[in-house]
């Protein structure tokens, strides 16, 4: 082998490895439907961030590790994810801040959203998880309608 391209093959190889594994940020992403709810499973949260910020969108984050009740639940997801004042802290008002207001302000890029430890005992029961959780199905159809991307992920603590 020349000198030159024992060269050519080193500058090669240093590229390589310069080259980031995930060549764009919808590589997590690739896979899941563009309007959908589901468990998080193998996704982590960060990898979850990047992928919102590298594709423009919305990151939406709310960890509910220290609901008891479904007020606190609405609270925390109020909270954190910065919702007006005038929320009305029930699951249809949680429905109608997560569109309506959002579509009339203008173009949107995309949503994810990340729901973190949703209480899973007595006082926040599997009802009313499943309620929660057909809100953001429900947000996610209404998004869907309008070709804007809305994905939320969640688990249970």
């Amino acid at each position: 082998m020349t000198a030159v391209a024992e060269v050519f093959l080193t500058i090669e190889r240093d590229a390589e490895m310069d080259t980031p594994l995930r060549q764009d940020q919808e590589t997590p992403l690739k896979g899941v439907r563009t309007n959908i709810v589901q468990s998080i499973r193998a996704f982590r949260v960060n990898d979850l961030q990047q992928a919102a910020q590298g594709l423009g969108h919305h990151f939406l984050f709310a960890n509910l590790s220290s609901a008891q009740s479904k007020q606190d639940v609405l609270d925390l997801i109020a909270g954190q994810f910065t919702l007006p004042s005038h929320f009305g802290k029930n699951f249809d008002a949680l429905y109608d801040c997560m569109t309506d207001p959002l579509h009339k302000s203008g173009p949107q890029p995309g949503f994810i959203v990340v729901l973190e430890q949703i209480p899973a005992h007595a006082k926040f029961d599997k009802e009313a998880r499943e309620q929660l959780l057909d809100i953001f199905r429900d947000t996610a159809d209404y998004w869907g309608d309008r070709k804007i991307p809305f994905r939320c992920f969640y688990s249970f603590l």
